[in-house]
């Protein structure tokens, strides 16, 4: 059963008691990433992940990381486009100790400029990490293509220009106006009692943030073409459809359609381009649900010399897939894995509290784990099809990254 309380200043938290196991995950979610950032600041929603682990008005960054390591905690974040999230797993008798310590990272850190420096550094080499991964730059190349100016075709990373303008003012000022309390959810789940609900509202249910309210600005789909040459040993291609936002009623005959085509070992592009071609060792397919857009990519990588067999088999596998539908096996396979898939994760504490924080914080809305079993199950080869007609039209855009000097289809 998931507790929902809102705090007095609009702060919300969800709680899931788990007593069947000894651990405790707790996360703050705010409702900010890359999507919300000008192109000045961008980046800086991951550039303050990062350095609300460097110190508070109390605690050192080594003094933090200690506390975790003396419990057997594990602690981190991460940053997306549309929610950045700071989390801990530990053992259900350091719950309030972990949240404490939570709690300090966000209201007391410091922002230190002699950290900052120095983890500007560390941001800049993650940059260049990501630069000499082929394989993820070929995704975000995509997100430019589809997207262009709009900030859900900004990076997460930011750009080394970006990152060298951030200041200790800045991050204070960017905190201020938006990790207000209507943008933010605490989610608790394990092996902790109601009375942890109090705990979290004498931390969070007071303060206050700027008034400042933007609304979101959907993004048109552009069918852009981008390639970028690089020295690779293998060329990557992502092909990007217009896919439905997150909560939209067709979801689960999307998700569907996505697993028999590219979301497992018996997919059809898996099938066909690596067991059948040997074209590509990495070929799959996923979908991005936003707040009020999706993107449905395909990926796969293989020789340059392959690059046009790689191409032609998966527009062969997707005439194919809306000629001729998907088969009653196909369908009951790809329901059962989802099924399967969606339990197995929820073993995890952390899996149900991010399920929960990112519910909660994007829908504010919560269903029973029967209630999504039987969507899944009520979802027809009729509707699935529907979708592939619907999805995989000629209006898509592509990325390249690729030893060659061009590439057109």
């Amino acid at each position: 059963m998931i507790k929902k309380y809102t705090c007095q200043n609009g702060a919300r938290i969800v709680l899931e008691n788990i007593s069947t196991v000894r651990s405790a995950a707790i996360g703050i979610w705010i409702k900010t990433g890359s999507r919300n950032e000008t192109p000045e600041l961008n980046g800086i929603s991951h550039f303050l992940e990062h350095m609300f682990f460097k110190g508070t008005t109390t605690r050192s960054a080594r003094e933090i990381a200690e506390s975790f390591d003396s419990i057997g905690g594990q602690v981190n974040a991460f940053t997306s486009k549309e929610y950045t999230c700071y989390y801990a797993k530990v053992l259900d008798n350091h719950a309030s100790f972990a949240l404490e310590i939570l709690s300090d990272m966000f209201f007391n850190s410091t922002f230190d400029e002699g950290e900052l420096k120095k983890e500007k550094n560390v941001v800049l080499e993650e940059i260049k990490m990501y630069e000499d991964t082929p394989d993820d730059i070929v995704h975000d190349l995509l997100s430019e293509a589809v997207y262009e100016k709009h900030p859900l075709g900004y990076p997460i990373l930011g750009t080394e220009e970006t990152l060298d303008t951030f200041t200790s003012e800045t991050l204070k000022q960017y905190v201020h106006d938006m990790y207000t309390p209507d943008k933010v959810v605490i989610s608790i789940a394990g092996n902790v009692d109601e009375s942890m609900i109090q705990e979290v509202e004498k931390y969070f249910g007071s303060f206050t943030g700027s008034d400042i309210r933007t609304e979101l600005i959907k993004p048109i789909f552009h069918q852009n073409q981008f390639t970028k040459k690089k020295e690779t040993e293998q060329a990557h291609l992502c092909l990007g459809f217009e896919g439905l936002s997150i909560g939209h009623d067709d979801m689960y005959s999307l998700i569907t359609l996505n697993n028999i085509l590219g979301g497992s070992m018996s997919s059809r592009l898996f099938q066909e381009v690596r067991e059948q071609r040997g074209l590509a060792y990495s070929v799959y397919s996923y979908h991005s649900s936003y707040q009020d857009s999706g993107l449905v990519t395909i990926y796969g990588g293989t020789g340059a010399n392959q690059l046009e067999s790689l191409y032609e088999t998966i527009q062969m596998t997707l005439d194919t897939l809306k000629r001729e539908g998907i088969t009653a096996k196909e369908l009951r396979n790809s329901k059962e894995q989802l099924k399967g898939s969606l339990m197995l994760s929820l073993e995890s504490t952390n899996s149900r509290m991010s399920r929960n924080g990112k519910n909660e914080l994007l829908l504010e809305n919560h269903r029973s784990l029967d209630r999504i079993v039987e969507l899944i199950d009520e979802v027809t080869e009729e509707q699935v099809n529907k979708m592939a007609q619907q999805i995989f039209t000629d209006s898509y855009a592509s990325s390249l990254v690729s030893p060659l000097e061009e590439w057109t289809k």
